[in-house]
Parts: structure tokens; sequence; C-alpha cells
């Protein structure tokens, strides 16, 4: 079965309206600056044109931060980037806003260490509220693949499939040591398999089947953002402080200053991607979803927007040690 096969089949939902048009460049904003987040909240001003529209026509906002680690800072979304998101939406969107995600380890653990917490009194007028979709526990099935390319059951958090939703995807620009880097689609995808809750008996953690090999690694995030894709409204990815060497969770900090935003997830990861100084074939499953349509990830179908030049910005950030194994996907499938 070829990858466009599984890709077809696997995510189980259609993904109408989510690609851009054929004569339409997808929108990146790209600023930097020496104020978290005033970066962020500008980013997303450069954008407005593309997602005000549909933010108007929801219920509730919710974001979704990137807490791969509970207890370390540089590897989860700071608080000022949900602040300079908060800014942004204050004077745009009057509804609720849920700040929701399912860690690997205990979500509140990390509300708590980054001090997410006194945002609910600092936003108050916005109805800013935290969620962890691990305890929450509705769920939408999805198939992935396991070891020897036969299809799994993951669990996928059912409130990140909601219509009546704006999801906004709030990530960092980090090396990875499974997927090369990991931006907006990555924390997306990964943030939305489940765990069992606090109090159940029998143990059970689906991210742990996305682990199944570096190339069924690609493929299973491909596939989980062909499922999300149609929920989603626009992405934050901070690059104030990336990493770079053994990220996600144990790399070191890169003094970056920026941000990119925009309505198409796979462009501005691409813009993150050059940003990093990363070779874009390397990435595949960034690959896939642009063949899955997903998205734009060719440059020149990509307007950038801001106060920044892509050229001015790259930097060369160092890949994780394993960065030789991760790449094997690029060749032909070993047997056994």
């Amino acid at each position: 079965m070829t990858r466009r096969e599984l890709l077809a089949i696997g995510g189980g939902v259609a993904v109408s309206g989510r690609a851009a048009e054929p004569s339409a460049r997808s929108a990146v904003a790209l600023i930097q600056g020496e104020d978290r987040r005033k970066n962020v909240s500008a980013a997303l001003a450069a954008i407005d044109d593309r997602i005000r529209e549909r933010l108007k026509r929801k219920k509730y906002v919710l974001i979704k931060p990137n807490f791969v680690s509970v207890e370390r800072q540089l590897a989860a979304t700071h608080a000022d980037a949900i602040r300079g998101i908060l800014d942004y939406l204050a004077p745009r969107f009057k509804g609720p806003v849920v700040i929701a995600e399912a860690a690997r380890e205990d979500t509140f653990q990390g509300y708590e260490t980054f001090l997410y917490n006194r945002l609910l009194s600092e936003f108050r007028s916005q109805k800013v509220q935290l969620a962890d979709l691990n305890e929450e526990a509705a769920f939408r099935p999805l198939q992935i693949v396991d070891p020897n390319l036969h299809f799994t059951p993951v669990r996928l958090a059912a409130r990140l499939f909601d219509p009546e939703a704006f999801v906004i995807c709030s990530a960092i620009l980090k090396t990875h040591n499974y997927a090369v880097a990991t931006l907006s689609v990555k924390n997306m995808a990964m943030g939305a398999p489940l765990h069992s809750r606090r109090k159940e008996t029998e143990k059970w953690h689906d991210k742990r089947k996305y682990h199944a090999g570096h190339r069924q690694m690609h493929l299973n995030l491909a596939l989980t953002a062909k499922a999300l894709a149609p929920a989603w409204g626009a992405c934050l990815i901070d690059g104030f402080e990336g990493m770079e060497n053994d990220g996600p969770v144990t790399g070191t900090p890169v003094a970056h200053k920026v941000a990119i935003a925009s309505a198409d997830f796979i462009a501005a990861d691409r813009v993150g991607v050059e940003a990093m100084g990363i070779n874009s074939d390397w990435v595949g499953y960034l690959r896939y979803c642009a063949e899955a349509g997903l998205g734009r990830y060719d440059l020149a179908q990509i307007e950038l927007r801001g106060n920044a030049k892509l050229e001015a910005v790259r930097k060369t950030y160092k890949l994780h040690s394993g960065i030789k194994s991760q790449l094997e996907w690029l060749g032909p499938l070993k047997p056994a």
C-alpha cells in the first residue's frame, strides 16, 4: 500500500475547504522583535484578513499549547505566547477561550509549573478556562500504522474536532528526536492522542503508538493531521527562544526572537523549517501533508508578511544527535 493510499483512507475524514485555492498563495506572517508577547500578537494581526471572518462564526476559541514536558519551560509553550494570542483576540472575539492540552504527563502540572493559572485572572473578561483533554476522555478513533505497517487504533481528543471551536495552535520552533523538527502540525498531531485518566485502573497511552519507527512516525503524523485539519483555525509558532540539539525536551536554547503565524499550518511550518536552516525535504510528515492537499509547502506559493525577511532571520539549528537514523525514511524500505 502506498503512502498516498494510506493518507487517503487512514484519516476517514475529507479535508474539504482546507487547502488553498490553486490561484491563491498562503499568507504567513514572520515577525522579529525584542518582546515575545508583542511578536505573537503582531504575527496574528498580520494575517487578520485570513482568519477574522471564520473566527466570528465560532462559539469559542480553543488554544492548543505544547506541553511535551510539564517541567521544563524551554520545551513548553510560554505563558507570554498565550498572552500574545489573547491580546490579539481581545478586540476581535467576545466569546470564551479554552486553553486545552493532552500532555504526555499531567496536563495540570504543566499549567501550574508554567503559571498558566495566572491567565484566568489576568484575562477575566475573555472567560479563559484551562482544560485537560486526557481527563475529559471524549475521543474520536483513528487508524495509524504500527512497526509492521499494519493499522492500529488510537484515540484522539474529541474537542479538537469541535466545529464550534476556532482552534489556534500555539507551537514552538524545536528540533526533534524522531521527525527532524516539530512545529505547528506536529504539536496538533501529537497533542491529540490521549492517555488514561488519573483514576483509571487500566493504564494506556496512545501517544506511544506513534513512535513505531522513523518512517512510520511521518506517516502517522500525516494521517492524524489529515483527520484534524478540517477544524484548524490558525497557528502561531513562537520562536523567541527555539530549541536545537536533542529536542523536543532536552535540547539547548536558540535566541531567535521570531514569531510565525498563518491559517495554513503547512505553509507556516515550511517558513519555520527555513528559519531553522533545515532541509525542507527531510521533514517527511510535512511533505505528506502537502501531497494530501492540507496546505502549501512550496515557498513560491507562500506570501510572506511582517517586518522580517526570511534570509535575515535564518539560523542553522544543530539537529538531534540521531539525525542519521531519522533520515532513513528517505530511502527504500529495508526488509526485516
